[in-house]
């Protein structure tokens, strides 16, 4: 068999995986040397992804009419025709909107789309929402509101180009290797070139920074507004790209002049000699290249911040130009395909939005669907389908592809919805993961491996991935279960698809025109050619899978008057501050191996031993003051709930801030949930909770008591290897 060209199903890198059959029957996986992206390079997630494949597998569909019951093997016939039934009686008595699907950035983009025609045309509800939302929400916002348009405008060969590179909010070291690792090549081999890392953490990735600004928690804009505070002050801006391509500068000015450097810098925690060297790094480079993720975007401010990032690069005109510009790094590998197959509730294809009446229209005529049949109105959001399954008006709500019984915020609250819930689907490969307890129908779904579709990247690179292994037991695409119950529930011209080939060539007509044009993709096309970067129109002559595009070359932008816009705020910080009840400030993030909720690392034996327990890190001087050593287990308590760690003493974190993983869920240790802690208050605009921080108190857990845990984990522990042997199903 010939080599399988395909994309690592992890981060939103996007780094390119060749595939070979070994002789075991199993696959040994290689960075593709060929692909743009990542050029040949790969971390320990993608090198070991083979192992997973057919790890603790999901292999047909089962179901239970109580959550106290154990599941019974059922076959897909009887599955789909519970949930149609369930659909049509919901529809008939309280409503579509009583109906929500929550998706994930781990679809393929044809799993987006369909499941967009099926809720938002065909059902008539826009409440389909994806964990995109706890994820890249702020970013699309941030973008929409500064540019007319999302997008990331920069590339990954930027990274090689760039003057200056600032860091905010993201451990790129650890959560985007591949890009980091890129970064630091190019430093070391031009020592002129800056790096600036803003973090509360001593990350990797900090310390190969250059400067390090570890601000408190909550800071981001007062440190953006004290460096822009400065930029203008001594005039380092470009007068004539402001002039000409923004709007809205005069607001901006007046809001940065209160922001001088004493008041920054107490705010932040930092010294004015660290806000002005950053400001120098600013004003002496002629490139920089911003670069965020999770730090930002997970904030109550989140597209605050982003836009505040933004105005730094409009003030001086560092954008649409090699080298620069605000460049927002995706969390998962397929979360920019789903924001153009409109996979979140207030979005439709084609970057539109659902309170745009002509866009409804467009939409309406292209899927041949009734007038005014998409609701004007945005759906529930991720966090919005958990209250409304407190209130009762959410009767049905099907997850796929993702686990929000670890990733959501406030998990004793989003738990007991859960267990409110009267009709939860689950469609998944994996079995068991910390939310299948919480449904009465599971579907068995093909993974990254077993089904062809495409995926886009943080740099707009769109890249075919090829099945190439045959799927587990009964596994079926995530589209193809969606298109199947809109047949059953009587739209099936609308669903008359053989293929993801098929659907992805209907998806890129709903993008003509539009800023994320891929009207001259195809499957056939991307194999052929190889990655492409969007827009990519139809009739374009073939691009260069090596070479670069950028977007707002011509200055500009998808505005009315094709202007970007300044954004004028002054910081408001936490929603949770800390207080003398709860003292410290808990954030939270990934390590280098793990992958979100483990539902794959979790299932791979060389990722385990590399990262085999979760941790808690607390500066020496806090732990000296509570009497804490190395290995202590630790208890965190906020308002919501609690959770327990060991201790890791370390300066790599500021006094008075904490740091835990987010990844460990019940099934693989015992009460280590960060999201136990954490709380649902979100930015206005994106609807983004508030992940990266909130406050808690420490408690030293006793001796015999720490012996009771360490007893639970096991028994724990025991319980899981058995569920995974047996399936818990009973026939």
């Amino acid at each position: 068999m010939e080599t399988i060209k395909t994309l690592c199903p992890y981060c939103g890198v996007g780094c390119g995986l060749e595939v070979v059959p070994d002789k075991k029957q199993s696959w040994k996986v290689r960075g593709d040397r060929n692909h743009p992206s990542s050029q040949g390079m790969v971390c320990i997630k993608g090198a070991t992804v083979a192992e997973s494949i057919r790890s603790d597998r999901l292999l047909y569909p089962m179901m239970r009419d109580t959550l106290d019951q154990p599941f019974r093997r059922a076959s897909w016939d009887e599955a789909l025709n519970a949930i149609v039934n369930r659909i049509q009686t919901i529809r008939s008595t309280s409503g579509p909107d009583a109906l929500c699907v929550y998706g994930s950035g781990q679809f393929a983009t044809e799993d987006y789309y369909i499941a967009q025609k099926l809720m938002k045309g065909c059902l008539g509800t826009n409440n389909f929402d994806a964990n995109s939302r706890l994820c890249m929400s702020s970013a699309v916002s941030g973008y929409v509101q500064s540019f007319g348009s999302d997008g990331p405008p920069c590339c990954y060969d930027d990274l090689e180009l760039t003057d200056c590179a600032f860091i905010i909010g993201s451990n790129t070291a650890e959560c985007h290797p591949i890009v980091f690792n890129r970064l630091a090549k190019y430093h070391k081999k031009h020592p002129n070139v800056k790096i600036i890392v803003v973090d509360p953490r001593r990350t990797p990735t900090a310390e190969a920074a250059d400067l390090h600004l570890a601000i408190k928690p909550g800071t981001d804009i007062d440190l953006l507004n004290g460096i822009a505070y400065l930029l203008l002050r001594r005039q380092a801006i470009d007068p004539e790209f402001i002039q000409e391509c923004t709007a809205n500068f005069s607001a901006f000015a007046e809001v940065i002049s209160s922001y001088t450097p004493d008041f920054v810098a107490s705010r932040c925690g930092i010294t004015v000699s660290e806000l002005e060297t950053a400001a120098n790094y600013w004003e002496q480079s002629q490139r920089v290249l911003s670069l965020w993720s999770m730090g930002i975007n997970q904030s109550s401010e989140g597209t605050a911040k982003v836009r505040s990032l933004i105005n730094l690069h409009l003030m001086t005109g560092q954008i649409g130009k090699p080298g620069c510009g605000p460049f927002s790094l995706t969390g998962q590998p397929n979360a920019m395909g789903g924001r153009e197959a409109g996979g979140l509730s207030h979005l439709l294809p084609g970057y539109r939005f659902v309170k745009n009446a002509e866009h409804r229209t467009q939409v309406e005529e292209f899927w041949g669907i009734a007038p005014g049949s998409i609701s004007p109105n945005p759906g529930r959001t991720a966090w919005d389908m958990i209250v409304g399954l407190e209130t009762g008006e959410v009767e049905l709500l099907w997850i796929a592809a993702t686990n929000p019984v670890v990733s959501m915020p406030d998990l004793e609250r989003t738990k007991a919805a859960l267990l409110r819930s009267p009709f939860t689907i689950y469609q998944e490969a994996y079995y068991p993961t910390e939310t299948s307890a919480y449904a009465h129908i599971l579907l068995p779904a093909t993974q990254w491996s077993e089904k062809t579709g495409v995926m886009t990247n943080s740099e707009r690179r769109v890249t075919l991935c090829p099945g190439f292994d045959t799927p587990s037991g009964e596994a079926r695409d995530d589209w193809s279960i969606f298109a199947e119950v809109g047949r059953r529930l009587g739209f099936a011209e609308h669903f008359a698809f053989d293929s993801g080939a098929d659907v992805y060539k209907e998806f890129v007509q709903l993008t003509r025109g539009r800023p994320c044009d891929v009207t001259g993709l195809s499957h056939e096309y991307i194999r052929q050619e190889g990655p492409q970067q969007w827009p990519c129109p139809e009739n374009e002559p073939p691009h260069p899978a090596n070479e670069a595009k950028r977007l707002y070359t011509d200055r500009r932008f998808h505005t009315p008057d094709a202007r970007a816009r300044f954004s004028a705020y002054h910081s408001r910080g936490l929603a949770e501050p800390p207080d003398p009840n709860y003292p410290f400030v808990l954030t939270t993030g990934r390590v280098y191996g793990h992958w979100h909720t483990m539902t794959r690392t979790g299932r791979t034996e060389k990722i385990n031993q590399l990262h085999p327990d979760p941790f808690l890190e607390i500066h020496p001087r806090d732990a000296a003051k509570l009497q804490i050593k190395e290995g202590d287990l630790l208890e965190v308590r906020s308002r919501r709930g609690k959770a327990q760690f060991p201790a890791k003493v370390t300066k790599a974190i500021a006094p008075g801030t904490l740091f835990v993983p987010m990844h460990w869920g019940s099934l693989w240790a015992e009460g280590a949930e960060a999201n136990a802690m954490t709380h649902a208050a979100s930015c206005p605009d994106s609807k983004q909770p508030e992940l990266k921080a909130c406050a808690v108190q420490l408690v030293l857990v006793g001796a015999e008591t720490a012996a009771e845990v360490v007893a639970e984990t096991a028994a724990e522990v025991g319980e899981f290897n058995w569920a995974k042997s047996t399936l818990a199903v009973t026939s």
